[in-house]
């Protein structure tokens, strides 16, 4: 049995069987205006935090620190490869950049509740503007900068904005994205007309400003000092789209003062962090990792937080990755799998790591996806530090599984993102909504209500989240995602409850069998999928990436690959066929997009929509998926 510490023990204890009491002290390390009346009420299903309490989002972020003598502490360090810009904003500075631009955006009509949709790259001025939103008790929506023109309208005329903030373009390795035609395009699709766009320009590539465009410069002309206002607790803070849904998008909504304490809570707690401390989330703005633990969490914390501007997922490079870390002192680093695994199939012996000073940071936490255990044994090995997965999801905007680093230090398990974190009360359900026992397979649920944080509904669409995630397991939030727990209360979550095939009859995780692909020496990533099968109906299908020093003899890594699953998982799993592929299907956020492949693999004319990271790669599978149609 695994010992697990007892301060974990005991706030566990206390979050699920007193949480008033639990999420009483967590908010008291934050400023509230009026101070509230009760912790917790309302519906289960909808809870409503610190009821009764009112508080200001960018007031805890920004202002208690100036206030505290704080203000020369550096609060962003913004480094662009991509540009040659390094530049950094003391809390001071940011305090005087989000109260000026806050009063544009009041001269412009913005107000309390009004709706501000953000479309940006990862400047500092983005999360100025969501800061300055946040002050004005304006609901920002930040839509991933380069978003198709489409899906960039379909989230304007669902949440209404009175103002559209964007900059001219993004900046990418090698090739610079216009997004001002972007933004016209979507506009002249939606429905929706917002009062004006403001506009961030930037020197390699000027936009040209229409009717009702104005440059940031112009709005922050008049100067002026916003004030924060004080918000209800549970006034929305912000919408967050999530990616890669059909139909009409779907807006989370976070409140302020549940988002605010649980962020709060969780970076010093879920990861360890303090005031003191640099913290690196190599994602984007524009994703709930961005939303939550690139300005939020650190800024609540009185911590510094970097914004990078180049390549942090997909195929990052593997010695600016290092170096950022180096020279800005990073204590903790936020990245996604994928990431690792990109730089592992550069560098596989890990000599960019030695040549760098990384004596500064302290942990490496993965999340996004799931972490492989040949990914974690390689970082672990390579780096000779903790690497903590921790697993999440947009709906509940921090992690419901981690390695705590701040409540003694968990145990880590290989192929586990850990333990309950405080608040959530997870449980493994089968098909007819009863708990399995340890070690066996099922859907993943949170009893409700959710703690803190977690998503209060969708955009003027209660109905469809009750349809979406509480109508299937009564009583608690249906994750979608299954797995299992082990005899120790770990997690071992495996994938999308749809990434579950059927092969005559026996379900079987493909997780289980990317797990066994993954732990080869010659592999750097890896997918398994279903695909249709006249006799058992589906089988899996391997797709490996190889590493640049495994290119010799591909059939017999893949027929070692085959050999491997049979012997791990049976012969049940069927797995006949690994294909080596030059790269795998990924969004923007750098996940594997195993349902886009499957749509391939059977034969439909249309696959999914999401946005592909490069749209070429699946050109290029469709040989290796469908060998039928290329004959």
């Amino acid at each position: 049995m695994t010992a697990l510490p007892t301060d974990y023990l005991a706030a566990y204890r206390q979050s699920i069987e007193d949480p008033a009491a639990f999420w009483a002290a967590a908010a008291a390390a934050l400023d509230w205006e009026t101070a509230p009346r009760n912790v917790a009420g309302g519906d289960p299903r909808r809870p409503t935090w610190f009821e009764g309490g009112a508080l200001n989002t960018c007031h805890n972020a920004v202002d208690r620190h100036v206030a505290a003598g704080r203000g020369g502490r550096a609060a962003i360090v913004y480094d662009s490869p991509v540009t040659g810009t390094k530049r950094t904003l003391t809390y001071e500075a940011l305090l005087a950049q989000v109260s000026t631009f806050a009063a544009g955006l009041e001269r412009l009509g913005v107000g309390v509740g009004d709706r501000v949709v953000i479309y940006m790259p990862m400047v500092p001025e983005t999360a100025v503007a969501m800061l300055a939103c946040a002050r004005l008790g304006a609901v920002h929506s930040v839509v991933f900068g380069g978003f198709a023109a489409p899906e960039l309208a379909a989230r304007i005329d669902d949440a209404r904005p009175k103002v559209v903030i964007a900059a001219s373009c993004g900046i990418e390795p090698g090739r610079i994205v216009e997004y001002k035609p972007l933004l016209d395009a979507a506009l002249e699709q939606a429905r929706h007309r917002p009062d004006a766009c403001v506009v961030l320009q930037r020197p390699e590539a000027e936009a040209s400003l229409g009717q009702g465009d104005l440059s940031w410069e112009q709005a922050i002309a008049g100067g002026g000092s916003a004030e924060s206002v004080p918000l209800a607790s549970e006034h929305p803070l912000y919408i967050l789209y999530t990616s890669g849904t059909t139909g009409p998008p779907k807006g989370v909504v976070r409140d302020n003062g549940g988002h605010a304490t649980a962020l709060r809570w969780s970076f010093a707690h879920v990861y360890g962090m303090s005031p003191d401390d640099v913290w690196w989330a190599a994602s984007d703005l524009g994703w709930v990792v961005g939303h939550s633990y690139i300005v939020y969490a650190p800024l609540l914390a009185g911590a510094t937080t970097v914004i990078y501007e180049g390549k942090p997922v997909g195929t990052p490079d593997a010695a600016a990755f290092w170096r950022v870390a180096a020279e800005h002192r990073v204590a903790g680093l936020f990245t996604a799998p994928t990431a690792i695994r990109a730089i592992k199939r550069e560098d596989p012996d890990g000599d960019g790591i030695r040549s760098h000073d990384l004596r500064a940071l302290r942990t490496l936490f993965l999340a996004g996806e799931r972490l492989d255990p040949a990914t974690f044994e390689w970082s672990s090995r390579q780096l000779g530090v903790p690497v903590v997965d921790n697993w999440w999801q947009t709906e509940t905007g921090w992690p419901i599984a981690a390695g705590l680093r701040g409540l003694g230090e968990i145990p880590l398990k290989s192929g586990s993102p850990s333990v309950a974190v405080p608040g959530y009360e997870i449980r493994v359900l089968d098909a007819d909504g009863d708990p399995l026992p340890a070690g066996e397979q099922g859907t993943i649920a949170l009893r409700l209500p959710l703690p803190p944080g977690s998503l209060t509904t969708l955009w003027e669409d209660d109905e469809r989240y009750v349809r979406d995630y509480l109508a299937e397991l009564p009583g608690h939030y249906a994750t979608g995602d299954g797995g299992y727990l082990d005899e120790d209360g770990y997690l071992f979550v495996m994938g999308r409850t749809d990434d579950v095939i059927n092969v005559a009859g026996h379900r079987l995780s493909t997780g289980s069998m990317e797990a066994v692909l993954a732990a080869h020496e010659a592999v750097a990533e890896c997918a398994v999928i279903g695909v249709p099968d006249e006799l058992k109906g589906e089988v899996p299908r391997g797709l490996v990436v190889l590493k640049q020093t495994a290119r010799a003899d591909t059939a017999e890594i893949c027929a070692q690959l085959v050999a491997a699953v049979r012997d791990e998982v049976g012969p049940v799993a069927s797995l006949r066929r690994v294909d080596v592929v030059d790269g795998l299907p990924k969004t923007r956020s750098g996940k594997v997009l195993r349902r886009t492949m499957r749509s391939l693999a059977a034969g439909l004319e249309t696959p999914p929509p999401p946005t592909i990271e490069d749209p070429a790669v699946l050109a290029r599978l469709e040989p290796v998926l469908r060998p039928e149609a290329s004959a």
